[in-house]
């Protein structure tokens, strides 16, 4: 008997591990609740209702191949070499299979249970399955993790072009085993079930995935380039959430970027190869994950940023995080996320940078509200988005480069589409007038709205003085503590 333990790859084409259990005899599929530890990683609670809605599909499509989906509790991952062997001795297991993970508990739970099994004589398989390349594959000529994206694409370019990853077909059907899948539960104790209209945006199942990407590839991936930045439009794959979960792999997305653009990495259309970029990017903060396993322990990437002179603002930050800061921009994007589950990219960015610089509060309180929040939420992906806004991650924006809330409101949502439709308290404004209501003063239609709670200008200034008074930049060498 084969064992397929399921975790962030929720799908059954292109899943390598379950491919390679059911290639190797009859196999039983099993998925660990473990709230305690998702409470500890801040997973979110539509994230964690995002995951058993998507093996509820899986459940379906695994028993039209007769594998059974079975479900056991192992509240935190120290548990799981336990459970996990009392499961193999049960069906006799030989081996068990899995899709490699990333992240400082991922890797020792995976090293735990390995030597669990082991040592009962049971083998434990593990597979590339969620990036391209292995991390530790792609480095520099002196054998280390690349800090620098351009630098880390070209290689992955070169690699790609010499080989690509192979699609991998979903299993045939096999006899059937006399072992019921278990029922799935409704929701996960500690964790609130999300209103259904959070729900309605984000169907569950392959088959939706599968949906976006097609759709996204046949039409839009043309415009990508030239409106992935303006949130009023629909001008990204709302692929995300899918990625994270592993319900569409990275190979699927690539495969089908390239198809629509006559199989070019490099050229041809624009907005194909912006998109491939962002792949690429999801893929390169993985590989920092591992390279430097202290960005998964709350650490700063450039450990000298370790010493800047955060702001204790607990106001500040609560009205950040209540969509209250007086700046449309930030609250509409704010509103967006605590609504939805999601936020635009280019949102992201601006709420970071706005939380990082102008309020100079620590960008791992934005880091941990936004996993509390997020449906796609990524440690890798966001960690990096967090630390590039924030100045203290690889690669990252300069310090010097803060963006203007206002400006940045002004070109990406020059309308005022994205401020009205989140906030429409300020429905009555002009497209001048909305990006900031307190040049209006309390004139009609901004009455409700609060003042900005800090001075662009001046908080700019405090934040460059924070910057500058840092010690001299250091070597981030490798990794560590």
């Amino acid at each position: 008997m084969q064992l397929i333990w399921l975790r962030s790859d929720l799908r059954q084409h292109d899943n390598t591990a379950l491919a390679a259990a059911a290639a190797r005899g009859p196999t039983v599929a099993v998925y660990l609740l473990s709230p305690q530890q998702w409470l500890e990683h801040d997973d979110a609670p539509c994230k964690v209702d995002f995951w058993l809605r998507n093996l509820d599909e899986l459940s379906k499509s695994l028993a039209a191949l007769n594998i059974p989906l079975l479900i056991r509790t192992a509240a935190h991952w120290d548990q799981a070499p336990a459970e996990l062997l009392k499961l193999c001795r049960q069906l006799k297991v030989e081996a068990v299979h899995v899709n490699e993970e990333y992240g400082v508990h991922e890797s020792r739970r995976d090293a735990s249970v390995a030597d669990t099994l082991k040592a009962e004589g049971i083998t434990f398989h593990s597979y590339l399955d969620q990036l391209l390349f292995k991390p530790g594959s792609v480095l520099t000529k002196t054998g280390t993790y690349f800090q620098v994206f351009s630098q880390f694409r070209k290689v992955c370019y070169e690699r790609l072009h010499r080989s690509m990853p192979a699609l991998i077909p979903a299993p045939g059907k096999q006899a059937k085993l006399q072992i019921d899948s278990d029922p799935l539960p409704g929701s996960v104790t500690g964790f609130a079930t999300p209103n259904q209209a959070l729900r309605d945006l984000w169907p569950a199942g392959e088959q939706e995935a599968r949906r976006r990407l097609d759709t996204f590839t046949d039409a839009q991936i043309d415009y990508y380039q030239s409106e992935r930045d303006f949130p009023a439009k629909p001008g990204t794959s709302q692929l995300s959430a899918y990625l994270a979960a592993g319900v569409i792999s990275p190979r699927q997305c690539l495969h089908a970027a390239l198809q629509s653009n006559q199989g070019e990495f490099e050229s041809g259309k624009v907005g194909a190869v912006t998109w491939i970029n962002e792949l690429l990017w999801r893929e390169f903060y993985k590989h920092i994950l591992v390279g430097y396993p202290r960005v998964s322990r709350h650490r700063a990437f450039r450990q000298e940023t370790e010493a800047l002179a955060w702001r204790d603002a607990p106001d500040d930050l609560a009205a950040w995080q209540e969509a209250r800061t007086g700046l449309p921009i930030i609250d509409a994007a704010m509103r967006q996320l605590l609504e939805t589950g999601w936020m635009h990219n280019r949102l992201r960015m601006i709420v970071a940078m706005f939380l990082t610089k102008n309020l100079l509060i620590d960008w791992r309180e934005g880091e941990r509200f936004f996993m509390r929040h997020l449906i796609d939420g990524d440690l890798a992906a966001n960690n990096g988005g967090w630390q590039w806004s924030a100045s203290t991650g690889t690669d990252s924006a300069p310090y010097f480069r803060i963006f203007n809330p206002l400006s940045q409101s002004e070109k990406f949502d020059s309308e005022g589409l994205f401020i009205k439709h989140w906030l429409p308290e300020l429905a009555a404004l002009n497209k001048k007038e909305v990006h900031n209501p307190a040049d209006v003063g309390g004139l009609f239609g901004a009455a409700d709205y609060p003042s900005p709670i800090v001075n662009l200008s001046t908080s700019r200034q405090r934040a460059l003085a924070a910057f500058k008074s840092l010690p001299s930049r250091t070597s981030t060498g490798g990794d560590d503590e």
